[in-house]
């Protein structure tokens, strides 16, 4: 797959993609947008690709969507922005969700906008230290797209949603992770190993499982108890039959390291 705005690169099971337009901190223009959909789109298919790494490159992660290519000539009501969210967002944040693969993202620097709700769509996320997360919406009349107002009110609580969306304030790395919104915060000198590494423990786990949990945590945010249970049942019923518990549980017989191969 030929690409102008994402970098991607295999090894260990690992499918690391990065945002590449580090001239306007890898903000979205419709060419990104493509590219990254079909590499996630491709990467869901490949049996060779057991995680997913999504970072940028340079000073920032992602500055949200490139504001020049929606305002032709400065007319602000030249696009339907609507349009432009279901068809460059939409996709990735599906993608990113519903593909039962684990995705750890590296947040290099600031994201803002699409960008940093597209990083709280991925399973784990790791930032580096400076790295800052901002919902700009509101500062030009917009409301939180790309799973913001799904995601930010589930995780934060709705008054610390409120705040962040309203407001549109700059949070740090640090209280990202106190308030739950990221996993850990590391040296910016070693985040990008810090994050590998753990996309690629993640790739040696069995993929099935990881998967499984992600649907059923998923479904969690719609199901009462009683439909959870049901749910955990089923999927319990499907990780049962992997060939991966069966490898599992021989290794835990012989007392050695599990060899699972995500299936």
């Amino acid at each position: 797959m030929t690409t102008q705005h994402i970098q991607a690169e295999q090894r260990d099971g690992v499918l690391k993609l990065t945002l590449d337009r580090p001239d306007v901190l890898n903000s979205f223009n419709a060419r990104m947008a493509q590219e990254l959909s079909a590499a996630l789109e491709i990467a869901a298919g490949d049996a060779a690709t057991r995680a997913v790494l999504l970072t940028g490159i340079g000073r920032g992660f992602c500055a949200g969507q490139d504001l020049a290519e929606v305002m032709p000539d400065g007319d602000p009501s030249a696009v339907d922005l609507g349009e432009v969210v279901a068809r460059q967002y939409n996709p990735i944040v599906r993608a990113i969700r519903l593909t039962e693969k684990p995705f750890v993202c590296a947040v290099n620097g600031v994201a803002a906008g699409a960008g940093a709700n597209i990083a709280f769509a991925c399973d784990i996320v790791v930032a580096a230290e400076g790295a800052t997360f901002v919902q700009s919406f509101a500062k030009i009349g917009l409301i939180p797209d790309s799973g913001g107002t799904y995601h930010l009110p589930r995780i934060v609580g709705l008054q610390r949603a409120n705040w962040l969306a309203m407001l549109g304030e700059k949070l740090d790395a640090n209280r990202a992770k106190e308030w739950g919104l990221i996993f850990d915060v590391v040296p910016a000198a070693a985040l990008a190993d810090a994050a590998f590494d753990l996309a690629r423990r993640l790739a040696a786990m069995p993929t099935r499982a990881l998967g499984l949990i992600k649907r059923g945590f998923n479904a969690s945010a719609h199901n009462d108890l009683e439909a959870q249970l049901a749910l955990e049942v089923e999927l319990q019923r499907e990780a049962g039959r992997t060939e991966d518990y069966a490898e599992g549980v021989r290794a835990f017989v012989e007392k050695r390291k599990p060899r699972f191969q995500g299936r």
